[in-house]
């Protein structure tokens, strides 16, 4: 191998710290007429990690992915997945990457075994080696026992275990993910993302996740937030929460509007009402507890001190909430992917 070669393989290095990067984009743009779906993204995802795009319906987070998997062409910039081009270079790109698309792509008749064997034959992996990574790949994701069984008998979680196998049998890099808990309950969740944890330890691969799931980003080590197409914000989830600082005292009381006032009069504090009473955003929330119940005129039967949510960080970036933005969403006609 040259040493050029051997450079690519590693793939890009981030400036400064020198980490190896598994995606890097500069200036990446998709365009739909005069429609943008995604606008001038940079992107810096270094090697061995879960990365998470955060995002409401809409924000252009599957568009992002579809150009990183060479499924869709950009309009403009560049992207490189594992060092290589996903314009000039796609085959080489194809071979080092694993995708979970947010639909199910299993074919019901087949087997898990059957499946997974369709798969290595057309990565062209070796029938000798083929059996070995196979049962390797049904053990990770604990469907030894149902290999010989129908896919569609699996339930949603089986089968999307199944899928993350088939995306991981050849080896790959990076494994991207549309969506990966989709319409699984939350105890399925959960052991998704227990697998997800093995896998990365276990294969040092890069995971590439989209969500729009408040509680799944806060399980990657770094998340960039998308809104409109356009990346709103990047770092690790402790580091944006820690931007918005304040915690969330919630105060249910025998007189809502009585208790606003009485807060903004005695501690200078702005309060705001709800179903679940009146909210108090301050600086160590705990702390605050007893001031607050101190100066109300009225009895407060319950308080509650929550810390920043990665929702409130998209609230203090953008304006909205995500849920919010969800309900705002809008998918235009004539793309071949949905905005997601």
């Amino acid at each position: 191998m040259s040493t050029a070669t051997g450079v690519r393989e590693s793939g890009p290095r981030a400036p400064g710290s020198g980490e190896r990067l598994a995606v890097l984009t500069e200036g990446l743009t998709k365009s739909y007429g005069d429609r943008q779906a995604v606008t001038r993204l940079d992107l810096a995802v270094p090697a061995g990690r879960t990365f998470g795009f955060l995002g409401p319906n809409g924000a252009g987070k599957s568009t992002t992915i579809g150009m990183l998997c060479t499924l869709l062409r950009p309009t403009g910039g560049r992207a490189l997945v594992a060092g290589y081009d996903v314009r000039r270079e796609p085959h080489e790109v194809r071979r080092r990457i694993g995708l979970v698309f947010q639909e199910s792509t299993l074919d019901g008749d087949l087997t898990a075994m059957e499946t997974l064997r369709f798969h290595a034959d057309l990565f062209g992996i070796p029938r000798r080696r083929a059996l070995d990574a196979i049962m390797d790949m049904l053990e990770l994701v604990e469907l030894v026992e149902r290999r010989h069984t129908p896919v569609r008998t699996f339930s949603g979680g089986m089968r999307r275990r199944l899928e993350i196998a088939r995306g991981l049998l050849h080896t790959p890099r990076v494994l991207f993910l549309d969506e990966p808990t989709t319409g699984l309950d939350p105890q399925t969740r959960a052991a998704i993302w227990a697998y997800l944890g093995r896998l990365r330890e276990e294969r040092d691969v890069t995971v590439f996740l989209t969500t729009h799931q408040l509680e799944e980003a806060e399980h990657c080590d770094r998340i960039a937030i998308m809104d409109e197409g356009a990346l709103v914000v990047d770092g690790t989830p402790a580091a944006l929460k820690a931007v918005v600082g304040s915690d969330v005292v919630t105060l249910r009381t025998a007189d809502d509007t009585a208790a606003v006032r009485a807060v903004a009069e005695h501690l200078g504090l702005e309060a705001t009402t709800g179903e679940d009473g009146i909210r108090v955003r301050v600086a160590d929330g705990a702390a605050w507890v007893p001031r607050l119940c101190a100066a109300l005129p009225v009895t407060v039967h319950s308080v509650t001190v929550t810390p920043p949510t990665l929702d409130d960080v998209f609230l203090h970036y953008t304006g909205r909430t995500i849920r919010e933005a969800d309900s705002e969403a809008t998918v235009f006609p004539g793309r071949p992917i949905p905005r997601r």
